[in-house]
């Protein structure tokens, strides 16, 4: 059954094999999200000098989370992602459950040697693991603010933990103060 749903998977933009300067970025939607959700942030991304070859959003098959089969999805979109950008690793920015299923697939399909840094925003990370990948560089953005995802689900050990104020579950994804952050770590 698993195999049927992927035999047709095609990511949804991933462009032509180019070479990048920078590391390639896929952006991992949570619950009822879509790849839409990065929009904003890709926009700023591009303005602070990265290139479309190196932005990547996936559209994850399960909306209501399941990690098993939205870790194959990542999984096979990391994959693509290497293949046309020459890329050895990517780094990997997540949005709420998206971290948990980013989680999923660094601990338990492989994505451990392909994944150089991990980003969460009000990541829902204690649902998968308490403890950041190791050799990933990992941060973990939230807000106090947040009551989707509330910041204990957040924090890994031997993660950068970075907690903010006065922004919602979903204003992670448009907020100036968290897209610097996302900069810095992306940076690191």
């Amino acid at each position: 059954m698993l195999f049927s749903i992927f035999i047709n998977f095609q990511p949804s933009d991933v462009s032509a094999a180019t070479a990048t300067s920078k590391t390639p970025v896929v952006f991992v939607h949570g619950l009822t999200g879509s790849d839409t959700n990065f929009a904003l942030i890709k926009r700023y991304l591009r303005s602070q000098g990265w290139a479309d070859n190196e932005l990547y959003a996936i559209d994850l098959p399960s909306k209501q989370g399941h990690q098993e089969l939205n870790s194959t999805a990542i999984k096979l979109f990391v994959d693509d992602v290497i293949s046309k950008t020459g890329s050895s690793k990517v780094n990997i920015v997540a949005h709420s459950m998206g971290g948990a299923n980013s989680l999923y697939y660094i601990l338990n399909k492989g994505g451990s040697s392909k994944v150089e840094k991990l980003i969460t925003l009000g990541g829902a990370n204690r649902l998968t693991t308490n403890y950041a990948p190791e050799g990933i560089k990992t941060t973990s953005i939230y807000s106090s603010s947040d009551y989707i995802v509330r910041p204990y689900l957040s924090m890994l050990y031997g993660a950068n933990n970075i907690e903010i104020r006065g922004v919602s579950h979903i204003g992670l994804l448009s907020n100036y103060q968290v897209n610097n952050l996302i900069k810095s770590a992306l940076e690191e």
